[in-house]
């Protein structure tokens, strides 16, 4: 099963460029840019990682993006993690960022999304592992940040094809963003949203998210679990769900360990990401190995969750039908 696991083909849906910033690269790029790190080694940098809920993490990875100043540094944070992802054989990823946490320390939105755009190209053609792009909006911010950002994005709007919500939940509900994210649909972005797990009033935040934003799918969503109301919602309108199940023991410790199970089990349209893999110790196929060795799937249901995140991607018709024809052909060979 580990090699099966391994050599699968991947489709990868919640993944934060910035949370690949591995120690060895922020070392680099603050040699490169002249900024002096907290830390004297990368053992040292990786000891300071730590955190027990959201708030900790956050106060970790939003240090650690002083170092991306300029476009080069951009493009070097993504071909790292689409290096990785060829490795994993990552077919097609989604990848979040977070422009907001670049522009209000003074780096222009242009000087981001053309790093890391040039990088998805790039991974395209000399990597054969497609990417795009959604942008994420900080949930901690005000509405009116959120929209200012929505409006500079237009320029780029081709780069991008959805539109999130992330970092600090507590107090910042789906509908405070209501107006920025019916203005993203009308613009032509699909649309996600952050339910972390455990968070404070999650059931009612996803609830927000079908109700209130109209979403297309949803991050993380576990809490979903807690209501048959809310599942029977989920599967009547087809939305797929990004579990990160690494990032989710950081928040609940051992508890999560069933939640995919019972996805599955349930017919709910759960996928399987990395989240923050810089973090968090794991990537996609580490993820995938988490899951199998405390709740043992079996090859069909790894191909099941394949086939999920295939599907729910924000791809045209054909190019998802070309990936769900490359798992069958492994299917078949295995």
């Amino acid at each position: 099963m580990q090699q099966f696991i391994s050599q699968v083909p991947k489709c990868e849906l919640h993944l934060h460029i910035e949370g690949t910033l591995e120690p060895e690269l922020k070392f680099a790029l603050a040699a490169r840019n002249n900024v002096e790190l907290p830390y004297t080694d990368v053992d040292e940098m990786r000891a300071g990682y730590r955190f027990h809920d959201l708030p900790s993490f956050l106060a970790c990875y939003y240090e650690g993006m002083s170092v991306l100043l300029t476009e080069a540094d951009f493009y070097d944070l993504a071909w790292a993690y689409l290096t990785k992802a060829q490795e994993q054989n990552v077919r097609y990823a989604e990848i979040f960022f977070d422009p907001q946490a670049h522009t209000s320390r003074g780096v222009p939105f242009g000087t981001v999304i053309r790093g890391l755009r040039r990088a998805l190209i790039d991974a395209r053609r000399l990597l054969d592992v497609r990417a795009q792009l959604i942008m994420c909006f900080l949930r901690d911010f005000t509405a009116e940040y959120a929209m200012a950002t929505l409006m500079e994005s237009l320029p780029y709007q081709e780069w991008i094809i959805g539109v999130g919500l992330d970092s600090d939940e507590r107090g910042n509900p789906p509908e405070k963003f209501a107006k920025v994210f019916a203005r993203a649909r009308a613009e032509g972005y699909q649309l996600t949203m952050h339910c972390d797990l455990d968070q404070e009033n999650s059931v009612d935040h996803i609830r927000q998210c079908l109700d209130v934003i109209g979403v297309d799918r949803i991050d993380h969503g576990v809490n979903s679990l807690e209501s048959e109301e809310l599942q029977k919602e989920i599967k009547a309108r087809g939305l797929g769900l990004t579990v990160c199940p690494i990032s989710n023991s950081y928040v609940r410790g051992s508890a999560w360990q069933d939640a995919v199970r019972q996805m599955l089990d349930r017919g709910l349209r759960v996928t399987i990401s990395s989240d923050d893999p810089a973090y968090m110790n794991g990537y996609v196929t580490e993820n995938l190995l988490a899951v199998q060795a405390v709740t043992p799937l079996t090859p069909a249901e790894v191909l099941q969750l394949q086939r999920n995140a295939f599907e729910i991607a924000w791809l045209p018709d054909a190019a998802k039908d070309g990936y769900l024809a490359e798992l069958d052909r492994y299917a078949g060979a295995n």
